[in-house]
């Protein structure tokens, strides 16, 4: 028996050698395909292009049509959680460019005539997240004009693949009619949510999802639309989901040319940011990276619940979730310069205060005393630290070298420059 290298690993069963039918060979082994005129006619157009210089200021601008998110013959894609709100957000962002209204802090280029396809919900809960849209941000018909298309992938089903043990077919009548309908209704932006009701290839198969995904893109380059993908993210049991947590095939990522993650406020956030119903709030972080920017530096969005006034007398009906911007909060928003004067005066009154907020000394106590916080308080505690971090950055305190009652050396806060 020849000798195979994964034998000495643990993760491989030794197996004796068996040997193959000569049907079962062919199968899975078939011989190359002859040569053929279609073959050689393609191979024929296979040429080096020479590369042609210009001036860089005539070169066309990449076509983005919705943030830096979404652009012309592009696939883009947003990963997240199930049930965080990518849905919500994404239609959302559907009317806001419908309606060429700045509805989350984007504004689109221009009102855009979008096409938005969901593959789980049934198309009257889809009619009543649009109009919650609608009641929310007191959009009136006319901010739809006709520019807004919705299917339900229960009524409209679109698969572009399937797959089986001959491989993967792309579905080319389904490929040639989602173009054709782009073309005949002049869709700026596909939205597929989400992308694996678009297909029925394997998740983990690379090549699988990597053909898929590139239909996707085809039809985004032939009929310079905006495609947008709505994909689930895996498990990480309460860990930050970065792109790479995308279920499946990395192959999706590698043809998108835009990825975000949608992430759920923590703890520990709601704790710094003084917020009571840290579930209703998300962050979204753009770009292909691991590292996501800090909290105060991401786009923050929040679920409220509106109500369609669809029920009987006295009644509300239905609630909706509709998606809002957030900001983080100000630490100094409604601080004045005379509490920065109180709170100088505080911890030059005293000390040595220290850095270290775990301190019996922290010089965050006496900043909460002058402005009437109280210190032992979370939610206090974490906007002290808010508006410290502030005022080290800008230069009313600073950082020193100090003692503590041991006289060892330990991080020291003094006041710096005068309010």
């Amino acid at each position: 028996m020849s000798f195979n290298p994964h034998d000495a690993s643990p993760y491989y069963e030794r197996r004796p050698y068996t040997p193959v039918p000569d049907d079962e060979e062919a199968d899975r082994f078939p011989p190359p395909e002859d040569d053929s005129e279609p073959t050689q006619a393609v191979a024929a157009q296979i040429k080096a292009t020479p590369f042609e210089w210009c001036e860089p200021s005539k070169i066309p601008p990449r076509e983005w049509v919705y943030g830096r998110h979404l652009i012309r013959r592009y696939v883009s894609a947003t990963i997240a959680p199930g049930g965080l709100g990518k849905s919500s957000l994404a239609l959302v962002e559907t009317v806001a460019m419908v309606s060429g209204k700045d509805l989350l802090g984007e504004r689109p280029t221009e009102p855009l005539r979008v096409w938005y396809w969901n593959g789980e919900d049934p198309a009257d809960e889809l009619q009543r997240r649009v109009m919650a849209i609608a009641l929310k941000y007191d959009l009136e018909h006319r901010d739809i004009g006709g520019r807004l298309f919705i299917n339900s992938g229960r009524d409209t089903e679109i698969v572009i693949a399937q797959q089986n043990r001959d491989g993967v077919t792309v579905a080319a009548p389904v490929v040639e009619a989602i173009k054709a309908t782009i073309r005949e209704n002049k869709i700026d932006v596909l939205v597929i949510d989400p992308f694996v009701s678009s297909h029925r290839v394997s998740e983990n198969d690379n090549g699988a999802i990597d053909r898929v995904a590139k239909t996707w893109a085809r039809i985004a380059e032939e009929t310079n639309c905006a495609v947008e993908l709505i994909h689930h993210a895996r498990k990480t049991n309460g860990n930050e989901v970065t792109i790479e947590d995308s279920r499946g095939a990395v192959a999706l990522l590698s043809a998108a040319r835009s990825a975000r993650t949608l992430n759920g406020m923590t703890k520990e956030e709601a704790e710094r940011a003084g917020v009571e119903n840290r579930r209703a709030h998300f962050r979204v972080d753009n770009g292909k990276a691991n590292l996501a920017p800090p909290p105060e530096g991401s786009t923050w969005f929040k679920m409220e619940s509106v109500a369609l006034g669809n029920g009987p007398l006295d009644n509300d009906g239905d609630y909706i979730g509709v998606v809002t911007p957030w900001t983080w909060p100000d630490p100094l928003e409604a601080l004045s310069v005379a509490d920065l004067r109180a709170a100088q005066a505080a911890v030059q009154s005293g000390g040595p205060w220290r850095e270290n907020v775990q301190a019996k000394e922290w010089v965050g106590r006496p900043i909460a005393h002058a402005l009437k916080l109280n210190p032992d308080d979370k939610a206090d505690r974490e906007k002290v630290k808010r508006m410290l971090r502030v005022w080290i950055e800008t230069g009313m305190f600073v950082v020193v070298q100090g003692h503590d009652e041991k006289s060892r050396p330990r991080p020291c806060v003094e006041v710096g420059e005068a309010a």
